[in-house]
């Protein structure tokens, strides 16, 4: 799914939740050695400077170049860009060789890899036994019944153009693939549930919205999902565009060590 976000990087970045500090912390604990972690589909870079808190380097990648220039910089975290085309041994190589890496992580991302060949890669460079891959994501907001349901109805209009990938999304994780052995935070068919809190004013709601690579799509076949009467509607139900209000992104967690 390359280039999927490149068009709404700059939305995408201002957008997105930021998750819980908690979350490195309970990672960074089921793992023995903290040197080397890997964010990968790091986008702009917010997964990997909280990894960065716990590990000694970080090494975020990205298949696009957009998201890459708008991501974070720390003194502890080097992003790099890995087209589709890379070979999976200069992958391996890139990111520091065999069996080196404590910690894989995906921030909602992983539904749009190429499962079976990130995993035979994810194997071979995580140090074992102890290395841990951590995936994740987020599907809906708990807000007020009142602006859940408008929400729901605008999503509703989205569904027609989406990528048939996000439908792992919309399952919270439950269907897909993870091969993996448990380490107590989610497991094949049965996720880590997760809970992301954030203060949010409608404007940026408005932009998580906008950033929905399904809205973008609809935009190009020339279908505008978020008409002047459809943002109008929103922002009367939210209560007006200045009013700050408690959102809690609902998350899920899928995290383990290769196979004995």
């Amino acid at each position: 799914m390359a280039g999927l976000f490149d068009k709404q990087a700059e939305t995408y970045l201002d957008a997105r939740p930021t998750y819980p500090g908690d979350w490195y912390s309970m990672l960074a604990d089921r793992t023995s050695s903290h040197s080397l972690a890997w964010d990968v589909g790091t986008g702009n870079g917010q997964a990997a400077i909280g990894v960065a808190e716990h590990y000694e380097q970080v090494i975020g990648t990205d298949v696009s170049e957009a998201q890459l220039k708008l991501a974070k910089s720390h003194p502890r975290v080097r992003y790099l860009h890995t087209p589709l085309s890379l070979p999976d041994d200069e992958l391996v190589k890139l990111i520091g060789g065999e069996n080196c890496v404590d910690l894989v992580t995906v921030a909602q991302a992983v539904h749009w890899f190429d499962l079976p060949r990130f995993y035979s890669v994810v194997n071979r460079v995580l140090r074992k036994p102890d290395g841990v891959l951590a995936v994740w994501g987020y599907n809906d907001f708990a807000i007020t019944p009142e602006i859940d349901a408008a929400l729901k109805r605008f999503h509703d209009t989205t569904i027609p153009y989406w990528n048939k990938n996000i439908n792992y999304v919309f399952d919270g994780y439950r269907t897909l693939p993870f091969p993996f052995d448990s380490i107590g935070l989610g497991s094949e068919g049965s996720p880590l549930t997760l809970d992301i809190p954030k203060e949010l004013s409608f404007e940026g709601i408005l932009g998580m919205l906008k950033s929905w690579s399904a809205v973008v799509t609809a935009r190009e076949r020339g279908v505008e999902l978020l008409p002047e009467n459809v943002v109008s509607e929103l922002e009367h139900v939210w209560g007006g565009s200045k009013l700050v209000r408690r959102v809690v992104y609902k998350g899920f967690m899928l995290a383990g060590k290769v196979r004995r």
